[in-house]
C-alpha cells in the first residue's frame, strides 16, 4: 500500500474522537502522503492546531477568515491542491452542512469547492442516539447517493459517553484502507 505523492486533506471536525486524526495524520505520511488538515473551531476544542502543524510541517487551516497566503482565495487553492479529502472525524453537525450545500466555516467550504474528481472520505463518530436520529440517516444517505462521498460506517462498542452501540470512529486501518482504495 502507497500514496507516494498523493495529496491528502485531512478535516479534523469536533468530537472526542479528534485525537484519532492525529494516528490517521501519521500513518497517511508514512505511507508517502503529503497531508495538510483544515479544523473546525470546534476541533480546536480537543486537539491543538500545534499537534497537526508538527505532525505535517505545515501550518493548519482552521479560518476562513485567517488567510494563510495573500495571494490566493485560500477555500479555492486548498480544495484544488487535494487528490482526495478525509474528513475523520465528521460529526452530524457537519455531515448535515454536507448533506445541503451549507458551507459556514472553512472545512465546508473547501469540500464544495473541491474539483469535481476529488472525492471525500467521512468517517463519523458520535453518540449512538446521535447516529440512529432519522435525520442523521437521512442526511448519511443523501450524501451517499451524490457517489462524491464515501461514508466508513461507524463502529460499535462502548463510546466516550459510556452508552454503548454504533458510534465509534473506524480503526485508522480501515479508514486507510478506504482511502487508498479511493485515490
Amino acid at each position: 500500500m502507497t500514496l507516494h505523492n498523493k495529496k491528502i486533506l485531512v478535516g479534523v471536525t469536533g468530537g472526542i474522537a479528534a485525537y484519532r486524526a492525529c494516528s490517521l495524520v501519521s500513518r497517511l505520511l508514512g505511507e508517502g502522503a503529503e497531508v495538510r488538515v483544515v479544523m473546525t473551531d470546534s476541533a480546536k476544542k480537543f486537539v491543538t492546531q500545534l499537534t497537526f502543524q508538527a505532525l505535517t510541517n505545515h501550518p493548519v487551516y482552521d479560518d476562513l477568515w485567517n488567510i494563510k497566503d495573500e495571494n490566493s482565495v485560500e477555500h479555492i487553492s486548498v480544495s484544488h491542491w487535494a487528490d482526495l479529502i478525509v474528513v475523520a472525524p465528521v460529526t452530524a453537525n457537519t455531515i448535515a452542512k454536507f448533506a445541503h450545500g451549507i458551507a459556514d466555516n472553512l472545512l465546508t467550504t473547501i469540500v464544495l469547492a473541491r474539483l469535481p474528481n476529488v472525492k471525500v472520505v467521512l468517517a463519523p463518530a458520535m453518540n449512538v442516539n446521535m447516529w440512529n436520529n432519522s435525520m442523521v440517516q437521512k442526511n448519511v444517505a443523501l450524501i451517499k447517493d451524490t457517489k462524491e462521498f464515501i461514508v466508513i460506517e461507524p463502529r460499535s462498542g462502548v463510546l466516550a459517553c459510556r452508552d454503548e452501540g454504533k458510534g465509534k470512529i473506524a480503526d485508522v486501518e480501515d479508514i486507510l484502507d478506504i482511502v487508498v482504495k479511493s485515490i
